[in-house]
């Protein structure tokens, strides 16, 4: 769960990966811009699985690492081999033109991604605190910019598997309450596999990809902007998040393993009356050929 002190907005795209939701989302928020023009915004969204960043690469960028790009018709996006990109001042039309772009470097295209808004205004003394949900950041120099958009790539990512695993949690707890009262007969391995598959893949892309709980590469480059990084960490609450994640994980995989232990205990069972049954047809066999002779 979010800090209720930051004001970020959180939505499922419901229609396509990119849906006409968060435009008309964003699009409210540049007549507010209009309005105060010291207002501004960051944009993440889930795009996929995974980006190919290696073609990108050959664009010319603002920085390689995490991957800075200036987008046509103002602002830049930062993008991240993770699934997800982060637009700073980035109009929505020019946004939904740029996922379009990425489409043939997306593996995995998702088709209901999930994606936050936090909106930030540059005050100089500022200290980098939140006040009444909005960012006031110091400066608005580029490595300022890309912590932001660390934290808030890293965010979307969490919200994505927060909603993966409560959906499998919600099919694996009616196989737990079976399973303790004694009335479950677990017959198919397959699915099990594959759940107990699934769940290492989400460590994999939490602890390996998006590299959750660690601080990002450019903090040892910038280590003046590590007390911004902490503070929107803390107030994203990723590190509680990722820790109630992982307890599901765990909770999953161990109740999985479980039922895949019956089910290779049933086949073992199987096995052995198989063997008894043999030996049997094999007495009676013998038995017979002597009392003929």
């Amino acid at each position: 769960m979010h800090s209720p002190r930051l004001r970020a907005t959180i939505v499922s795209a419901c229609d396509s990966a990119y849906s006409f939701t968060p435009v008309i989302h964003l699009a409210r928020q540049f007549a507010q811009m209009s309005q105060s023009e010291q207002l501004r915004f960051a944009h993440g969204v889930l795009v996929g699985r995974r980006i190919n960043l290696r073609p990108l690469l050959q664009t010319p960028a603002l920085s390689g690492a995490p991957l800075t790009i200036e987008v046509n018709g103002g602002g830049m996006v930062v993008l991240f081999r993770f699934g997800v990109v982060v637009f700073l001042d980035v109009a929505p039309i020019q946004q939904a033109a740029f996922v379009a772009g990425l489409r043939d470097l997306v593996t995995e295209p998702v088709e209901h991604g999930e994606f936050e808004t936090l909106e930030f205004i540059v005050a100089p003394g500022s200290n980098d605190l939140l006040r009444e949900g909005v960012l006031l950041l110091e400066t608005d120099d580029l490595a300022t910019l890309q912590v932001v958009a660390d934290v808030l790539a890293k965010s979307v990512t969490l919200d994505h598997h927060e909603r993966m695993i409560s959906s499998t949690f919600d099919q694996v707890e009616p196989l737990a309450e079976q399973l303790s009262s004694g009335r479950h007969r677990v017959r198919h391995s397959r699915g099990l596999v594959a759940q107990i598959g699934e769940m290492l893949l989400v460590q994999h892309r939490m602890v390996g990809r998006a590299e959750i709980g660690e601080k990002p590469d450019l903090i040892w480059e910038h280590p003046e902007r590590e007390r911004l990084f902490v503070r929107l960490e803390q107030e994203f609450e990723l590190r509680e998040r990722r820790s109630a994640l992982e307890r599901k994980l765990k909770l999953i995989s161990t109740t999985a393993e479980t039922l895949l232990d019956l089910v290779q205990a049933q086949r073992s069972l199987r096995v052995e009356w198989y063997i008894v049954i043999l030996i049997v047809v094999e007495i009676g066999l013998t038995l017979y050929e002597l009392f003929l002779h």
